[in-house]
């Protein structure tokens, strides 16, 4: 099953929930987030980013 990833316009709203609030880069392949300053790794489940600090791998 291919993977749904989020609409452009969210990725653009997106940053990261930790206090540094850095932007995030959508990587399709992983279909996954990435900080670019602390490297925490979101999944997207079905278009839908899951942004839970205890749920991101590092």
């Amino acid at each position: 099953m291919p993977a749904t990833a989020p609409k452009p316009v969210l990725l653009e709203l997106l940053r990261c929930p930790e206090p540094h609030h850095a932007p995030l880069a959508y990587d399709r392949e992983e279909n996954a987030l990435t900080c670019s300053e602390c490297a925490k790794v979101f999944r997207v489940e079905d278009g839908i980013p899951v942004m839970l600090l205890d749920g991101a791998a590092e």
